[in-house]
């Protein structure tokens, strides 16, 4: 029982980041965080969990939900709403029909709330039920300090988000290609329509890449700005360099974020090194017994995350197996591998079998270091239930 727990609290530690304090750097914002996206550990956080007011880069949500429900050609016709919609906009109008893809980039790079809202009626009927989606989606991915009453990021006291939070929503949408590459972009044209016989420019908010010379960086390539008056600055921001990818996120902050952004970006990349400690295609443990070999790979890939002074060469990989196995699945996780530095658990990352296992008359018990061969006991029980009905049948004849 007591392996079984620690497995599992094991397990659990997988999906809880490292971080690394950063006391010499100061943000203007109330919530802030960096993060390596790779390796998933925070590099820098300030009050990382705080609710605070997104304003726009609730956009970042209302873009994963269309791009998970919704086919990047299908045909929206904007209802009676969107045209009517506060705040920036492309200026809709009622009955013109445009594409998802064209409202996405409406959406990420003109922060149209227009469009935002044209998406939560095209996939929920409505906007309020669209914030329910958003919300139960928020939820799945862990998300505990989030509350979306809107599409757009249009201010609510009870519309809120954290730091966190916006990274967790934020690195789901990183793995669509359509998302990387719309936040990307520095501009798009969105061609005449059944109502709108002139062509709409769009060009990205986004100071980091839009080559405004006072913020320029040479190495972002995302995500969302966003401002309210009562929100403040916000912003979501991706840079990409050494094949190492980092996420900020900025909550009500000032005017001068741009220079926060940069200074968190550069002692990321400066400070820090990322390498892949574990490839998922890679074996790591093979299960053996008589001439069978289960080989064992991590679920995912895992990056590991250090300061430049430290090293790679310091990490400890720990093997840690369920005790015992009755038939095994592709996919079944079968234990853990515990990433050390310095005997402090930095990651555990569960192990999976590539293939299928059955055996009805044995189990696998974990003991003494491999597994062993064990009759199962519904075998054992079976066979006691087969001598005492025998026992009986006996006695019956004698009589």
């Amino acid at each position: 029982m007591k392996k079984i727990l620690s497995f599992i609290i094991c397990i659990f530690l997988f999906f809880n980041p490292i971080i690394h304090a950063a006391s010499n750097i100061n943000v203007n914002a109330e919530g802030a965080i960096l993060v390596d996206l790779n390796s998933g550990e925070i590099l820098y956080e300030k009050n990382k969990d705080l609710k605070l007011a997104p304003a726009s880069t609730t956009k970042i949500m209302t873009a994963l939900l269309t791009i998970e429900n919704t086919n990047l050609n299908d045909k929206v016709i904007i209802g009676k709403k969107p045209p009517f919609a506060d705040g920036s906009k492309i200026y809709l109008l009622e009955g013109e029909e445009l594409t998802v893809e064209q409202l996405l980039n409406a959406l990420l790079l003109e922060s149209a709330n227009d469009a935002a809202q044209a998406l939560a009626e095209y996939i929920s009927g409505s906007e309020e039920q669209f914030s329910k989606l958003m919300n139960k989606r928020a939820q799945e991915l862990g998300c505990k300090n989030t509350n979306f009453l809107n599409a757009s990021g249009l201010y609510d006291d009870n519309h809120y988000t954290s730091a966190y939070d916006l990274y967790l929503i934020t690195k789901k949408a990183f793995e669509y290609p359509i998302f990387r590459e719309i936040i990307s972009k520095k501009n798009y044209i969105i061609p005449p329509t059944n109502k709108q016989p002139q062509k709409r420019y769009l060009y990205n908010h986004n100071k980091l890449l839009n080559g405004n010379k006072k913020y320029n960086y040479k190495w972002a390539n995302g995500v969302k700005t966003g401002y309210t008056i009562k929100a403040k600055h916000t912003f979501v921001g991706s840079a990409t360099k050494d094949d190492r990818t980092l996420i900020v996120v900025i909550l009500k902050s000032d005017s001068n974020y741009y220079n926060d952004v940069i200074k968190l970006f550069e002692y990321g990349f400066n400070e820090f090194e990322t390498k892949l400690i574990l490839d998922k295609n890679t074996a790591v443990y093979n299960i053996t017994f008589g001439n069978t070999s289960i080989p064992l790979y991590p679920k995912e890939d895992v990056y590991v995350t250090l300061k430049k002074n430290e090293s790679f060469n310091e990490l400890e990989k720990r093997i840690n197996l369920i005790p015992q196995i009755k038939s095994i699945k592709k996919g079944d996780i079968l234990g853990s591998i515990d990433i050390y530095k310095n005997n402090i658990l930095l990651k555990s990352v569960p192990l999976i079998s590539n293939v299928n296992y059955n055996n009805h008359l044995y189990d696998l018990k974990y003991q003494e270091g491999k597994y062993k061969r064990e009759i199962s006991k519904k075998w054992l029980l079976l066979g006691f239930i087969f001598i005492l009905g025998l026992l009986g049948y006996k006695k019956i004849v004698k009589k």
